[in-house]
């Protein structure tokens, strides 16, 4: 899903047609590394994890194609081309629009000393009511496995590795921040549900 970060309406929905089979998510702490022999610093966590998501998602044409008239919404666009259109989605989410690469040159042409960078819409892994988390695609790799008549994908697998966005990353006030923010809280409240002071399931009366 992408967001505008600034009025927080959705830009673009993208839905995964089949739930991969696996997802690889890999954390690593953000620490202080200390000279050896200092003892102050070891235990400390200067901010939230680095933590990157890897994912493939799967889309098939042939549901939609072999039910032609079906009222579901999705049916119109993958009829018309196969899976270009949800393949256009993919590569949106990393590419300036045509009018954004145009406005910038212009800009250039102009004699502007400095360009800002385009902003692009806010990235939302919704991985479950308990899992949105505001991301940046790292990498996208797109498989297509099969094509009609008009060479058209209509079977494609696509591999995504998306760098979870925290705040480290971007201003308090940033919609995706606050998404962080609500993120940790629901990991906190599932944490808390399995936490626990007892230690005789370890072996132990009590810590030696």
């Amino acid at each position: 899903m992408q967001l505008d970060p600034t009025s927080s309406s959705i830009v673009d929905v993208i839905v995964f047609q089949y739930n991969p089979d696996t997802v690889t998510r890999t954390l690593q702490p953000r620490s202080m590394t200390g000279e050896p022999g200092d003892r102050l610093e070891v235990l400390r966590l200067t901010g939230p994890p680095h933590e990157t998501i890897k994912l493939e998602a799967e889309f098939d044409a042939v549901e939609h194609l072999n039910q032609p008239s079906s009222p579901d919404p999705r049916n119109a666009p993958v009829i018309e081309g196969g899976l270009l259109p949800v393949l256009a989605s993919l590569e949106a989410l990393i590419t300036p629009s045509a009018d954004q690469l145009l406005a910038t040159d212009a800009l250039f042409d102009q004699g502007t000393l400095e360009v800002a960078p385009t902003e692009a819409p806010l990235i939302v892994l919704v991985w479950g009511i308990k899992r949105v988390i505001p991301v940046l695609v790292g990498s996208l790799s797109i498989t297509e496995e099969a094509f009609d008549p008009q060479l058209r994908p209509i079977r494609v697998k696509a591999s995504l590795e998306l760098k979870v966005l925290t705040t480290n990353d971007l201003p308090a006030t940033h919609l995706g921040s606050t998404l962080y923010v609500s993120y940790r809280r629901a990991a906190e409240a599932l944490a808390a549900l399995v936490a626990a002071t007892d230690v005789r399931p370890l072996g132990l009366e009590h810590l030696p």
